[in-house]
């Protein structure tokens, strides 16, 4: 059964670009990763500053080991110390050499129970 890990970032309006280009920057890091099935990062349109990071994982255990790899480590590194070790903050270690673009993070995890997929 798929695990569903969503990363809500509230994101200043003056940090949403930013945000963007820091994720844009690091795309492939985390398709390689065994058990990774699906990314998303979604941008709020009205009512919100929060954006959802949407990855899927084949099992719990493959997002831990994500999580335990040199490839999550060098991308959240320093943004979590920034952060005093809390939450990945999508901050400095992405080559622009500033502060966090979030300014609060929180993860949500879900069990997968229905999938749709169109017809083929």
């Amino acid at each position: 059964m798929s695990v569903v890990k969503i990363n809500v970032l509230t994101v200043p309006a003056e940090m949403r670009e930013t945000l963007e280009k820091r994720f844009s920057n690091r795309a492939g890091l985390v398709e390689s990763a065994d058990g990774f099935e699906w990314f998303e990062l979604l941008r709020p349109v009205e009512g919100t500053d929060q954006y959802l990071v949407y990855t899927r994982w084949r099992s719990e255990e493959d997002f831990q080991r994500w999580q335990e790899s040199q490839d999550f480590q060098r991308g959240h590194a320093e943004a979590a110390a920034e952060r005093g070790g809390q939450g990945h903050g999508h901050g400095q270690g992405h080559g622009h050499g500033q502060g966090p673009a979030a300014s609060g993070s929180q993860v949500w995890t879900f069990e997968v129970i229905q999938h749709a997929a169109p017809a083929s």
